[in-house]
């Protein structure tokens, strides 16, 4: 079953979350500690992805152009307002957005080597080891953001299941159409990307800064066509 390892990180989120949930009634004083900490922890995984680029123009371009795209898509005061319908729904209260909460998860969960190379691996050959691996990290990291940024993070498995669950079942034609060294370079330049928007995201988080990173999310996806277009012409 190609969905197999989808379903089980997807299940793993949600338990760390509902069991994260339990932790959010933490006194203010130590939840803002918890949160700093959460916020370096944030950085340092933003930036040791983003370390592994080896094209920078890529990122740049792609940030660039993905900004544009999000400004004028305004995605950053949609998700908001998403986030806002959400919270009275389910009657949230919490100084952190749904939103934020979401946004936070959703680019730790999805962005890196292990979401595509999982989801390949289970579609191709139906090894789930990889994504069943990253399911109980994720899980753990799941309950932790809770403990602080609230509801918002259980969100974060429909992304999850939605990325994942298309590569495992598209993986034959993805493997068939895209040649090895795009997926490479893809893996490498969008984790790259990525992680300079989990940067920004602890950046914010420690209040340092005040970035919209929902209106930078379409530089992932303009990723892949500035690799089509750099391999076509170098």
């Amino acid at each position: 079953m190609a969905l197999l390892g989808t379903l089980i990180n997807g299940a793993c989120i949600l338990l760390g979350t509902v069991i994260g949930l339990f932790f959010t009634k933490i006194p203010e004083k130590m939840k803002q500690t918890i949160m700093n900490g959460i916020g370096l922890a944030v950085l340092l995984i933003g930036m040791q992805m983003a370390f592994k680029t080896e094209n920078i123009v890529i990122v740049l371009l792609s940030l660039l152009t993905g900004a544009i795209l999000g400004e004028v898509l305004q995605l950053d005061s949609n998700l908001n307002r998403f986030g806002q319908w959400v919270e009275t729904k389910f009657k949230s209260k919490s100084e952190v957005s749904v939103a934020q909460g979401f946004i936070t998860a959703s680019l730790i969960f999805v962005v890196g080597a292990m979401a595509v190379i999982g989801a390949l691996d289970s579609g191709l050959r139906g090894d789930h080891e990889v994504l069943i691996t990253k399911g109980i990290l994720d899980g753990f990291v799941a309950l932790v953001l809770t403990t602080t940024l609230g509801f918002g993070v259980v969100l974060s498995v429909i992304p999850v299941l939605l990325y994942q669950g298309t590569i495992a079942l598209l993986a034959t034609n993805i493997q068939r159409m895209l040649p090895e060294e795009f997926m490479d370079m893809f893996i490498i330049e969008m984790t790259a990307t990525g992680g300079l928007l989990i940067v920004a995201i602890g950046l914010n988080l420690l209040k340092i800064t005040d970035i919209k990173v929902a209106n930078l999310l379409p530089s992932i996806v303009m990723v892949a066509l500035f690799i089509a277009i750099y391999q076509a012409w170098f």
